[in-house]
């Protein structure tokens, strides 16, 4: 009897292409980028823990489902909008402490895309988000903490090898 062989299989997965378009007929994905944008800027960790603090302590929902594993709340639906508005290029990352930040083209797509029927309803929701700043401010200050501490290791690690 042979064994059966292994064989190594390449998995496709197909992605529907996010253009600009699509993100300004996307109401949750408005209401990240307004939030966003109300907020300066804020760490991808930061805003999901906010995102869920909406949810559960404020109950706004903005229709991300979360799944909690040792008090670490994750969306995978609010990691893809993420990516999709940085994909776009209405969000991008700060190169120096890793947040994320509104770009112009983001600005000029909210300008253009809430309107008056809907700036009530997301000014609710940054109203809700500003009572709720000072817990988001201990993640980003924890994620900047880490973020230097990686640098600084970095540069020890790299010193120890050229004396």
């Amino acid at each position: 009897m042979s064994k059966p062989s292994k064989t190594k299989e390449l998995k496709i997965i197909t992605r529907h292409v996010v253009t600009i378009d699509d993100v300004a007929k996307d109401p949750r994905k408005l209401k990240l980028l307004y939030l966003v944008d109300a907020l300066g800027e804020i760490s991808e960790k930061a805003l999901q823990y906010l995102v869920y603090w909406l949810k559960t302590e404020k109950q706004l929902d903005l229709g991300y489902e979360f799944l909690v594993i040792g008090n670490v709340p994750s969306s995978k639906e609010l990691k893809m909008d993420i990516v999709a508005l940085l994909y776009v290029g209405a969000l991008e990352t700060n190169p120096r402490n890793k947040k994320l930040r509104v770009t112009s083209v983001g600005k000029e797509l909210l300008e253009k895309t809430v309107t008056e029927n809907l700036k009530p309803e997301f000014d609710r929701v940054v109203a809700a988000a500003k009572e709720l700043e000072a817990k988001v401010k201990s993640i980003d200050a924890e994620v900047e903490l880490t973020i230097k501490m990686l640098r600084q290791s970095m540069r020890r690690r790299r010193r120890r090898r050229f004396i």
